[in-house]
This record gives structure tokens, sequence and C-alpha cells, in this order.
């Protein structure tokens, strides 16, 4: 039998359906909690979640604690926020309620990644999505801290290619979404997974770089090592969640075949 919504005119009640977890190893549960929304006030998740966390009783009337979740900037700059949204992974900080739930009696259903371990609730451990960053040597490599006079020239067409990629914010959607990119608990295996699109097209940023350039031949060893390009299925589920609409696929054909071409070199060069 329908219960008559109680929703004022112009607010709705919608219910937000939560994966909770104590800790790592803690066994999951669900808990949902009833939420009244005020059409066109551009709530977001973020929002609605600290509404939950500043009176945490469930629809059945239970108190519980606070959710805990990771954002930071709530502009879509940060990467902190992502989680999986009614079943697809993206930012929550731009997820407006008005968009995702606009009928009264919505569900909204969160859970944190599946591709990193759970710290608490919707919060996950993304230090994996740094280390491979760091595995592609993602960085400018300098001379010191003292000035060292204008940086080399570039072209409009490359800044508007390299500016596309720098938008990237760490955020591991593309991880999330790819089949190819899975969790490993053992970060001694770090090294031999997959990399995932966001540290080969951050390759692809750095090896365009008139500088970071320098260090194009040790990026190209990592990208044709284990967990390399090469271990990209084509799925292309990282495009279509990307948050900054960064061509990610584009990057990985880039970077497959300057693997190849560099491969070539040594074979010839023996270097």
């Amino acid at each position: 039998m329908h219960t008559p919504s109680t929703a004022k005119p112009g607010t709705r009640t919608i219910t937000m359906k939560i994966k909770r977890c104590d800790g790592p190893g803690k066994p999951e549960r669900w808990e949902s909690f009833s939420l009244s929304v005020t059409t066109g006030q551009g709530m977001n998740i973020i929002a609605a979640l600290q509404v939950i966390a500043a009176k945490p009783v469930t629809v059945e009337g239970s108190r519980t604690t606070p959710v805990v979740w990771d954002s930071g900037c709530l502009e879509e700059v940060c990467g902190a926020c992502t989680m999986v949204v009614n079943g697809k992974v993206r930012q929550t900080c731009s997820a407006l309620l008005d968009q995702i739930a606009p009928n009264d009696g919505d569900v909204v259903t969160l859970e944190p990644m599946s591709k990193f371990p759970v710290v608490r609730d919707l919060s996950v451990n993304r230090q994996r999505v740094f280390h491979n960053l760091k595995r592609v040597s993602a960085w400018v490599p300098i001379d010191g801290t003292y000035a060292l006079g204008p940086g080399p020239r570039e072209t409009p067409a490359e800044q508007e290619v390299r500016y596309t990629l720098s938008t990237c914010m760490s955020c591991g959607c593309c991880l999330e979404a790819c089949p190819q990119f899975n969790q490993e608990p053992d970060s001694k295996n770090w090294d031999t997974a997959f990399l995932g699109a966001h540290a080969i097209s951050q390759a692809r940023l750095f090896n365009s770089h008139a500088t970071g350039k320098e260090l194009a031949p040790q990026r190209l060893d990592a990208l044709s090592g284990p967990g390399g390009v090469g271990d990209c299925g084509n799925a292309q589920n990282c495009v279509k969640v990307c948050p900054k609409k960064i061509p990610l696929t584009e990057s990985i054909g880039a970077m497959g075949r300057a693997v190849t071409i560099h491969a070539v070199k040594k074979l010839f060069t023996m270097k």
C-alpha cells in the first residue's frame, strides 16, 4: 500500500541507502536514511551526507554512527569525493539531488569504490593511485629551484592538448570502471599490476612537455613492462566515466605507439 507523501510544497523526501563498514576487514552492512530535499537549492550528495551526519538515525528509527566519507574542494578539482552512486562511479560534489533523485520517494544508493581498500564506510585508501604515478615518473625534472629563465615555447595546439590532460585530479573514476584494474591488497604486487588509464595518460602529458621529455625513456620502459599499456583490454570504460572528459583512450593509443617505437629504437641501438 502506498503511503501518501507528507513533504511540504517544493520539497520531497528521498532515501539515502549507504553501504557501511566499520574498518578494514570488518563486515559490510546497508543502512538507509530519510532526507527532506528542497527543490532548486542545488543540494549535492556531500551536503546530504552532512545532514545525515548531524542526525544519524536510520529509517527504522535506530541511532547509528555518522557516515564517514572523503571530500575537499567541493568543486570537482581535488578528486577526493569519488563514490559509486546508483551503480556508477562519479564525483559526488557534482552529483546534484535535483538531477539524480528528482521525485518524491526516490532512492540514492552510495557505495565506496571497490578497487581500493575501504578505510571506513565510503572512504577508501587511494595510495595506489599515487604509487602508479611514481611508476611512470609523472613529474617534470628540474635542476634545483633557482631561476632558470623562461620555459620552452609551445604552440596553441600543443597547449590545448596538454591542458586537457593536466586537468586529471587522480580521482580514480577511470580505475574503478576498468575491468583490467583490480584491487591488489598486497602492495608488493603494485609494481606489476596494471597501471590503468590514469597513469598512462599522465605519462603522455609529461612526455609531451619539452623539459619532461628528459625522462621519456624511463616512462616508456615502465609502460612496456609488466602492468603497462599492453595490459589494457580496450574496454573503453575509462573515458566514459572521466569527470574531466579527458581523452583517455586517445592517450592509451598514443602511448601504445610510443612504446612500440621505443622498443624498435632500443633493438637497433642496443640501449
